[in-house]
């Protein structure tokens, strides 16, 4: 018996499929899937090595690097797998359409089918914008409230919100290090490290100044605010405090009652440390470890990332790359606006990305506009 057409649906659905088997064999092309597996060959008998840990930072960074190979290895073959499963779903349809019993389940698990997949080669695209030394690291993020007064603080705390629920929307974990209040509400300035692959890529690309308009809860007469914050970037690796040299005669180092965001994981007695860098003027705060040795160390660590991240800004062929430029933050500055009075719109002035639901991006909804950036970046515009 001759198989009929599939529906209009259903073909569009192979169609999509033919489509996403292309840009997947494209990227098993740009992402080096066949090097990675030679790599990982390599790297696997490299950790089999009876004596691997006699040298423990050299077997961390075989360890490391095995991982993170392994997981592009995996991450593509699994993607491969489901691709040529959802073939046979194709295979189904057009067989019961044959027989005469079309099963609309099969087109409804099909299209939900492609629309995962969608998602999944999109964000394996995305690592193929990543080609920066440190695109791959974790990262120090810092919000400081700009202009706008008390409503620029509570944007700020806002700000650190959103990121956080960003982060953890992407399974990457998030330690807030150290808050300063606001004079009435809000934050001052916050630094949070994000830990996952990719978090500095990822975030290099909101780094900015970002504006707010609202009816200012803060305003009596409950006026239309704008207000500004910031976001700064840096890489950040643990291994950095022991690469960069930094004199403890170089330092000043205070000690003070933590408070601020952190609520009952903060040590209420003097443990936070502030480290002044005298040669850089680099300062640095750490408030949410347990005691005061743990919260210097984790100073030292941040301490060590900025002044890693100076070094690189003295090279200029990286400045852009790395740390991008610097803006004051307030108006004809900001990279983004987010817009709640007298309507409902968030645009990137950048890239031109917009939506209505601000709602759903201040809960963390960001990854449109980053991705945006990113390929803004790679094609130079």
């Amino acid at each position: 018996m001759a198989q009929s057409e599939p529906t209009p649906g259903a073909r569009d659905l192979a169609a999509s499929l033919t489509d996403l088997a292309e840009r997947l064999e494209e990227a098993k092309g740009y992402l080096k899937i066949d090097d990675l597996r030679v790599r990982r060959a390599e790297l696997e008998t490299e950790a089999g090595r009876p004596d691997l840990w006699d040298d423990q930072d050299a077997a961390r960074q075989v360890t490391t690097e095995l991982g993170r190979v392994s997981d592009d290895v995996n991450g593509f073959d699994a993607l491969a797998s489901s691709l040529d499963d959802t073939s046979v779903l194709v295979e189904l349809i057009e067989e019961s359409k044959a027989a005469g019993e079309p099963d609309e389940s099969l087109e409804a698990e099909l299209a939900s089918a492609v629309e995962s997949l969608e998602r999944a080669v999109g964000r394996l695209e995305i690592q193929s914008l990543f080609q920066g030394e440190y695109d791959d690291a974790d990262a120090i993020a810092e919000v400081h409230a700009g202009a706008g007064g008390t409503d620029a603080q509570d944007w700020a705390e806002m700000m650190l919100r959103m990121y956080s629920r960003w982060a953890e929307r992407r399974g990457f974990q998030v330690e807030v290090d150290e808050t300063t209040e606001g004079s009435e509400a809000g934050l001052l300035s916050a630094t949070f490290i994000v830990k996952g692959r990719f978090a500095y890529g990822l975030l290099s690309a909101e780094r900015g100044v970002h504006r707010l308009v609202r009816m200012s809860p803060f305003d009596s007469q409950h006026r239309r605010q704008t207000s500004f914050a910031t976001l700064q970037v840096t890489p950040f690796m643990e291994e950095l405090s022991d690469v960069a040299e930094i004199d403890e005669k170089d330092l000043r180092i205070d000690t003070y009652r933590a408070s601020g965001a952190g609520g009952q994981h903060i040590n209420k007695t003097d443990s936070a440390v502030r480290l002044t860098h005298i040669p850089t003027g680099v300062v640095v705060s750490c408030q949410n470890e347990r005691s005061q040795h743990q919260n210097k160390a984790r100073a030292m660590q941040i301490l060590a990332a900025k002044l890693a991240e100076l070094v690189r800004e003295e090279r200029a062929a990286e400045i852009d790359a790395l740390t991008g430029e610097r803006a004051d933050n307030a108006w004809g500055n900001q990279i983004r606006s987010y817009v709640m009075a007298p309507y409902q719109l968030v645009k990137d002035l950048r890239t031109s990305i917009e939506t209505g639901n601000v709602d759903a991006v201040l809960d963390g909804d960001l990854d449109d506009f980053i991705e945006a950036e990113l390929r803004r970046r790679r094609s130079g515009t």
